[in-house]
């Protein structure tokens, strides 16, 4: 009988022995993981508090950030932990749990870009017939269309990679991906093979085509329109465009480097182009949206208003230190005040502290 050993541990080559300097690299690493989740939970909470913002667009956008959260947790808490480590062994059980996430981040992202698209299409070409197309419960099978397909594909995906044996456990890459995984293995892939075309077909087929043609068609429809309406649509499109170019810009570059050869590059640059897409996005898309949408603008205005009419009424001594103005009382009135006011003190402290959203205010 052959000797063969069947790997049930990967390393993660990638790492390799970087010194003194792992230490910058995971104070980097936690500053942008903080940045992310901090930048992301405020527009969340800002959509979800602000009831101006509880319109289709503003809806996909939060489930936009939310699945950039749920993206970020599955690379981040790894990558801090095998920065420190002295080995960066990965069991497969972990691994095919960091590919899963990953990969439903991926496909998530795209659908709820293409969904965002679709919503932009609607509102542009169809006005008159926004309101009774996008209703709330559209809105609703939209968002969970776009996270259950991803998850239930990506579920197959890896029971296929599971029942593979392996006969080599090298990956020269920072985290585990689908395809670098089953290159290692030694028994028969085609099954895999078949599904990951399958998937990569149905995708360019139901996301990446449509999603090209609602900008197109957004394109014809402003051309024969009014300076305003062209604006305007520049305005809204402009975010989604930048946010889906700068998405694919990345994942492509995954895809370029699994199934070609890049070794010419220095290992530095491909690691980094390899986490682009799951660090970029989520750092850059809530600041783009935050200053480019007027009414997210004017919501986080409003919350640092809050805020600042708060920490005035704490340091009066006595309630007749401090005179209201009609204006302040009318800003107490509104409903996105007095949900802040019930939130916890610390967590009040540390939005009020937030350069970002001081940056979004300005």
């Amino acid at each position: 009988m052959e000797n063969s050993t069947h790997f049930k541990v990967f390393r993660l080559a990638a790492y390799g022995d970087i010194g003194q300097m792992k230490y910058f690299n995971f104070a980097l690493v936690t500053v942008l993981y903080f940045v992310i989740i901090l930048a992301n939970a405020l527009l969340i909470g800002v959509i979800c508090i602000e009831r101006s913002l509880h319109e289709p667009m503003y809806m996909f956008l939060c489930a936009l950030f939310v699945n950039q959260l749920y993206g970020s947790t599955g690379l981040f808490p790894a990558l801090m932990f095998y920065l420190l480590s002295d080995t960066h062994d990965i069991s497969l059980l972990y691994c095919c749990l960091q590919i899963y996430v990953l990969y439903t981040y991926t496909l998530t992202e795209l659908s709820n870009l293409a969904v965002m698209s679709y919503d932009r299409y609607i509102c542009i070409c169809y006005p008159l017939q926004y309101n009774n197309i996008m209703t709330p419960k559209t809105i609703c099978g939209l968002i969970l269309l776009s996270w259950l397909s991803s998850f239930f594909l990506n579920a197959i995906n890896i029971s296929l990679s599971l029942r593979l044996q392996f006969c080599d456990n090298v990956l020269d890459r920072v985290y585990c991906d689908n395809y670098s995984v089953v290159k290692l293995a030694c028994s028969n892939t085609m099954l895999n093979n078949i599904w990951g075309l399958a998937v990569t077909v149905l995708y360019i087929s139901c996301i990446i085509f449509p999603t090209i043609y609602s900008y197109v068609r957004i394109l014809q429809i402003c051309l024969k329109s009014s300076k305003e309406t062209k604006q305007k649509a520049f305005n809204t499109c402009t975010p989604h465009i930048a946010s889906m170019l700068n998405f694919s810009f990345g994942w492509l570059f995954v895809i370029i480097q699994s199934r070609y050869e890049t070794a010419h590059l220095p290992p530095i640059l491909r690691s980094i182009l390899f986490v682009y897409f799951l660090i970029c996005p989520p750092l850059f898309n809530p600041l783009m949206y935050g200053v480019r949408m007027v009414k997210i603008r004017h919501a986080c205005k409003k919350l640092v208003n809050c805020i600042t009419t708060e920490q005035q009424g704490e340091l009066s001594s006595l309630p007749s230190d401090y005179a209201q103005t009609d204006a302040e009382w009318d800003l107490w009135e509104d409903p996105f005040c007095q949900i802040w006011t019930l939130g916890p003190p610390n967590f009040r402290t540390a939005v009020s502290l937030t350069i970002f959203l001081k940056y979004l205010s300005s």
